[in-house]
């Protein structure tokens, strides 16, 4: 379907999904290619629209019982932290592993999107220099942890951790103790 995309160009690809599943195709963008693809391979595979199996799913589906946990420290703490785990990165090997990568497959695949290949990837290239690289890096983490914070906020059920140099064991008996 990435080929059929390249060839035909997502506009196609947009018209053939909508006229499948209108639904569906509502929320998604005419540049959301990972998205318009997954409606054309739901149906290739399944015959249904994804608006069908989303029903289906959620009438036969189970109810859980669960809490959402979110285990937050101070923003400057939390910076830190993943600065520190960024250069971690880098000395376990990082840009080795994207080399291997580079190396192995003539495009990058989307799944080495996450933080950090691409930087890497555009160090390689001799796009940008290894400190600009592990800025980004850093810059790049930091700005999905905001983005993750603020997802959380928006679930009224989300149970918030204040995570004061407090051990592991003592976050999950607090856990523990609000579960119970």
């Amino acid at each position: 379907m990435e080929k059929r995309a390249e060839k035909e160009g997502l506009d196609i690809l947009y018209e053939e999904a909508l006229k499948i599943d209108k639904k569906a195709m509502q929320s998604i963008s005419k540049n959301d290619k990972k998205r318009i693809i997954r409606v054309l391979e739901l149906y290739k595979q399944t015959g249904k629209t994804k608006t069908e199996l989303d029903m289906e799913s959620r009438k036969n589906g189970v109810e859980f019982d669960y809490k959402i946990f979110v285990i937050t420290m101070q923003r400057e703490r939390l910076y830190e932290r993943i600065n520190k785990r960024v250069d971690l990165m880098l000395e376990e090997g990082l840009i080795d592993e994207v080399k291997g990568i580079l190396d192995k497959y003539k495009e990058f695949p989307t799944s080495m999107q996450a933080l950090g290949y691409k930087e890497t990837r555009d160090y390689l290239e001799n796009k940008i220099s290894k400190e600009e690289m592990i800025e980004k890096i850093k810059q790049e983490s930091r700005r999905y942890a905001k983005r993750q914070l603020t997802w959380f906020r928006k679930n009224r059920e989300a149970i918030w951790i204040e995570n004061t140099e407090k051990s592991n064991e003592e976050i999950i008996k607090k856990i523990l103790e609000i579960s119970s």
